[in-house]
C-alpha cells in the first residue's frame, strides 16, 4: 500500500481520531469548570477547554475535507455536508456530521455569550455533551478502526474519563433535584 495513494483517507482517519480525543478532552474540562468547587485554576483551565474546543473544530473540518480528496470513497461535497445523504453507511456518518455541525453551533456560541446572555448560553451549551455522544456513536459505527484494540484504548483513555465526569454531573443533578411537592 503506497501511502500516496491514500493519503487523504489516511488524513481523514487521523483527524477523525484526533477530533474525538480532543472533544472528549475539552468536554472534561469543561465539566471541571462547571463544578461547584471554587478553585483558582478554573481561569486557566477555561483557556485550556477553548483551545481544546477550537482545535478539535479544527480536526473536524479537516477529517470532513480531507475525504473530499479521496478517490476511492468521493464523497463529494454533499456527502461530507448533508446528513444521512453518504451511500458510505449513512446512518453513522449522518451522525457524524450532525454531530460536528452541533459542537460548531455550541462551541461557536461562546463568542456570542455576551449578547445571547449567559444564562441562555449556559443551557445551550448544556447540550454540547449530546452531540459529543454522537460523535463517538459516529466513530463506532462507520470509523474504520472502530474496533481495532489500539484504537480503543487510545480514544478510551480520553473518552472514558469524560463519560465518567458527565455520568457524575448528571446523577448529582438528579439525586440533588428537589422532590416534586416537597416543601
Amino acid at each position: 500500500m503506497i501511502a500516496g495513494e491514500h493519503l487523504f483517507w489516511i488524513t481523514s482517519r487521523a483527524a477523525g481520531g484526533a477530533a474525538l480525543i480532543l472533544a472528549s478532552a475539552a468536554v472534561a474540562a469543561g465539566l471541571m469548570i462547571g463544578t461547584r468547587r471554587q478553585s483558582a485554576n478554573k481561569r486557566d483551565l477555561r483557556a485550556i477547554h477553548e483551545a481544546l474546543s477550537l482545535t478539535t473544530l479544527a480536526m473536524v473540518a479537516l477529517h470532513g475535507l480531507a475525504l473530499l480528496g479521496d478517490a476511492y470513497l468521493n464523497p463529494g461535497l454533499t456527502g461530507i455536508a448533508i446528513p444521512f445523504v453518504s451511500f458510505y453507511r449513512p446512518l453513522w456518518t449522518g451522525l457524524g456530521i450532525v454531530a460536528g455541525y452541533g459542537l460548531a453551533a455550541l462551541g461557536l456560541t461562546y463568542y456570542l455569550r455576551d449578547r445571547i446572555g449567559a444564562a441562555l448560553w449556559r443551557k445551550a451549551h448544556r447540550f454540547t455533551a449530546l452531540f459529543w455522544v454522537l460523535a463517538i456513536v459516529h466513530t463506532i459505527g462507520s470509523g474504520s478502526d472502530a474496533l481495532q484494540l489500539w484504537f480503543l484504548l487510545a480514544s478510551g483513555l480520553a473518552v472514558v474519563p469524560a463519560a465518567l465526569l458527565l455520568a457524575l454531573r448528571w446523577f448529582d443533578r438528579w439525586w440533588s433535584a428537589p422532590v416534586a411537592g416537597s416543601a
